[in-house]
C-alpha cells in the first residue's frame, strides 16, 4: 500500500471543492458544456440509488450523525418508489435530498455534472438583515436592482426558502442564508419542491421598492457562472451591482489578491483581509504574515484586525504562520486589541483558524456566526454514480478542533453585528466600525464561563441578574443560552448535585418560560430530587406548552411513569 499523504489529499481535494463550490451552493450555476447523455430510465436512476445507498452504507458510515441510518433509508426506499413517476429533474432533486439529508457542507452532490439540465433567472440575491434584496443582475432585468423579494410565484419568500431547505446540505442556519437563494430562481427546483405545479421555462417574483409592490417575470436562462466574487456581483459588462461604485470598503478591496493588508492611521489598527486559506500567486501566506507582523512590531500599531468573513477556506495546513504570528505578537494579543471579523461566508478550513484564534488568543470575534459546525466532517471522494454520472461527493475526514462538548453549530462573535441593505448599498461597514469603535473593558467575552465562576463562588444572585442581562444584550443574540444553561444543569444532575441543578434549570424556565424542554428539565430534576408532586406540575407545564412535540410526549411518558410508581 501507497503511503497516505493527508496534506497532498488535503490540497487535492480543497481544489476539487472550490469548484464544487461554485457548482452546488452558487445554485446549479456552472456552464453547460458537457454532452447530455442519453435519456436514462427509472430503472437506472433506481439502480443508482441503490448504488449510493449501498456505499454510504459500507464506507461511510460515519456520516450517520445528524440523521439515523434508518431514518435515511427510509428516505432512500421513499425516493425509490417513486422515481417510475418522476420528471428527470424531480428525480435528481430527490438525489440532492438524500445527500443533503448529512447536514454538512462538504458532503454534496454535482448538479450539472449529469443528464439534467438546469436555468436560472439572471439575479443574484442576498440576505441582509432587513430581508432579501436584489443585490446584482443583468443589465436587461435592471428594473430588480435593489428590490426587496417578497413572494416566489405567489409564496411568501419566508416560506419558500423552508421548502427549499431540503435541497441544501444545511450545516447551520448561517450555511443556510448564504447558500439556499439561488434555488429560489431555478424553474426545475421551484417545481421539484412543489412551489410551482408544473415545470415552466420563468419565474414570477413580487418585489417591493419604497413601500409598493409589484410583480415580475423573468425568463430562466441555461445555467451559467453569474459574474460574481465571494457571492457579490462585480459589475460590469452585462451586470449591475446595487453598491455605490465610488467607494469601496475594505473587505471588498483588492479581491484579485486573496489576501492584502492596510494601515489606517487614525485608528492606529492594522487591517488583514483574508479571503482564502491558499497561497496567493505572488507571495505565500507564510511570507505575508512575515512583513505583517513586521510592520505590527515596527509602526505604531495598537490594534490588529483580521477579516475572514469572505473566507470559505483552502488548505487548514496554511493555518499555522497566521494562528503562531498572533500568539506571539504580545503587543496586539491582548483583550481589545485584537479582531476577528467572521460571517456566513467564514468555512471549511477557516472555521478551523477561527477555532485555533478562539482557543489560543485574546481575539474578540466581530460579525456573524460562521457557516461551519465548530467540529465537521470536510475533505470529501468523489463518488460517481453509474449509470447517470452524476458525482457525489462524500466526506470522510473528521476535523474536531475543540472537545465534543464545545461543539457548537458555529462560532458565535461576541459582538454579534449584521449588514441591512442600505449599510451594503452605501458602503457602511458596520462590523469593522464596531472594532475600531470598540471601547468597553468590562465586555464578557465568554458568557457561560461568567456565569459559571459567579455560580462557583455562590453568588447565585449576581447569576441571575448578569444571566438576564446578557440574555437581552443584542451583542450576544448569537449564543444559545437556553441550550447551554441546559447543557450546565444537566452536568449538575448526572453528578447528583441535584439542589444546584434545580436552581439552574429554574434559572433557565425564568429567562425562557416559553420553553417547554426548559420545564421539562426541571421536572426531570425534581423527580430525581424526590420531589415528585413537583414534577408532576413541571412536566404538565412542559405539555401545555409543546402538546403534540417531542418534548410533550416525553413529558407524557414520564407523568405515566410516576403514575405506575404511585401504584
Amino acid at each position: 500500500m501507497q503511503p497516505f499523504s493527508y496534506h497532498a489529499l488535503l490540497l487535492k481535494n480543497l481544489v476539487i471543492m472550490k469548484y464544487i463550490m461554485i457548482l452546488l451552493f452558487a445554485g446549479f450555476l456552472a456552464t453547460n458544456l458537457y454532452a447530455q447523455t442519453p435519456s436514462l430510465s427509472a430503472a437506472d436512476w433506481q439502480s443508482d440509488l441503490r448504488f449510493l445507498q449501498q456505499t454510504v452504507h459500507k464506507d461511510y458510515p460515519f456520516l450517520f450523525k445528524k440523521i439515523s441510518a434508518e431514518k435515511w433509508d427510509e428516505q432512500v426506499e421513499a425516493l425509490h418508489k417513486a422515481i417510475p413517476g418522476m420528471q428527470p429533474h424531480e428525480v435528481l432533486a430527490g438525489f440532492g435530498r438524500i445527500v443533503a439529508a448529512f447536514g454538512y457542507g462538504h458532503t454534496s452532490m454535482g448538479w450539472t455534472q449529469g443528464p439534467v439540465k438546469t436555468h436560472i433567472v439572471p439575479l443574484n440575491l442576498y440576505w441582509f438583515s432587513n430581508g432579501i434584496y436584489v443585490e446584482g443582475c443583468r443589465k436587461d432585468y435592471a428594473e430588480a436592482l435593489g428590490a426587496k423579494l417578497l413572494k416566489v410565484e405567489g409564496m411568501a419568500v419566508e416560506k419558500a426558502v423552508e421548502v427549499l431547505r431540503p435541497l441544501l446540505p444545511v450545516e447551520n442556519e448561517q450555511y443556510f442564508k448564504a447558500y439556499i437563494l439561488d434555488f429560489l430562481l431555478i424553474p426545475e427546483a421551484l417545481h421539484a419542491q412543489g412551489i410551482t405545479k408544473t415545470l415552466k421555462k420563468n419565474v414570477t417574483l413580487t418585489f417591493e421598492r419604497d413601500g409598493k409592490p409589484f410583480d415580475k417575470t423573468f425568463e430562466a436562462v441555461p445555467s451559467f457562472r453569474f459574474q460574481r466574487k465571494y457571492s457579490l456581483v462585480m459589475p460590469g459588462g452585462d451586470w449591475l451591482s446595487v453598491r455605490d461604485q465610488s467607494v469601496t470598503p475594505h473587505y471588498l478591496k483588492n479581491l484579485d489578491k486573496i489576501y492584502y493588508f492596510e494601515y489606517l492611521p487614525e485608528h492606529k489598527t492594522l487591517y488583514v483581509r483574508q479571503s482564502q486559506m491558499l497561497d496567493d500567486k505572488d507571495e505565500t501566506i507564510a511570507d505575508f504574515y512575515k512583513r505583517v507582523f513586521d510592520y505590527v512590531e515596527k509602526n505604531d500599531v495598537e490594534r490588529f484586525v483580521l477579516d475572514v468573513r469572505l473566507n470559505g477556506g483552502g488548505n487548514n495546513y496554511k493555518n499555522k504562520p497566521i494562528v503562531k504570528g498572533l500568539i506571539r505578537a504580545k503587543k496586539i494579543n491582548q483583550p481589545g486589541k485584537l479582531f476577528v471579523l467572521i460571517g456566513r461566508r467564514t468555512f471549511s478550513a477557516c472555521q478551523n483558524l477561527v477555532n485555533e484564534l478562539h482557543s489560543y488568543t485574546d481575539a474578540i470575534f466581530v460579525g456573524e456566526p460562521t457557516s461551519e459546525n465548530i467540529n465537521f466532517y470536510g475533505d470529501n471522494r468523489r463518488v460517481e454514480l453509474p449509470k447517470s454520472k452524476v458525482p457525489v461527493f462524500l466526506s470522510f475526514a473528521w476535523w474536531q478542533d475543540k472537545p465534543q462538548w464545545e461543539n457548537e453549530d458555529w462560532l458565535a462573535p461576541q459582538l454579534a453585528v449584521e449588514m441591512t441593505f442600505d449599510d451594503y448599498r452605501f458602503n457602511r461597514d458596520l462590523v469593522l466600525e464596531t472594532a475600531l469603535d470598540f471601547n468597553d473593558p468590562n465586555i464578557v467575552l465568554d458568557p457561560m464561563s461568567h456565569l459559571r465562576q459567579l455560580f462557583d463562588a455562590g453568588k447565585l444572585d449576581a447569576v441571575q441578574t448578569e444571566a438576564a442581562r446578557m440574555v437581552k444584550d443584542p451583542r450576544y443574540r448569537y449564543i444559545h443560552f437556553e441550550d447551554k444553561i441546559n447543557q450546565a444543569g444537566y452536568s449538575l444532575l448526572n453528578a447528583q448535585q441535584h439542589e444546584s441543578a434545580i436552581f439552574v434549570f429554574q434559572l433557565n424556565t425564568q429567562l425562557f418560560p416559553q420553553s417547554a424542554n426548559a420545564w421539562d428539565s426541571l421536572a426531570e430534576a425534581h423527580y430525581k430530587a424526590g420531589r415528585k408532586e413537583t414534577a408532576v406540575e413541571y412536566y404538565r407545564k412542559a405539555i401545555t406548552l409543546d402538546p403534540n412535540g417531542s418534548t410533550g410526549e416525553n413529558a407524557r411518558k414520564m407523568l405515566s411513569e410516576i403514575e405506575k410508581g404511585k401504584g
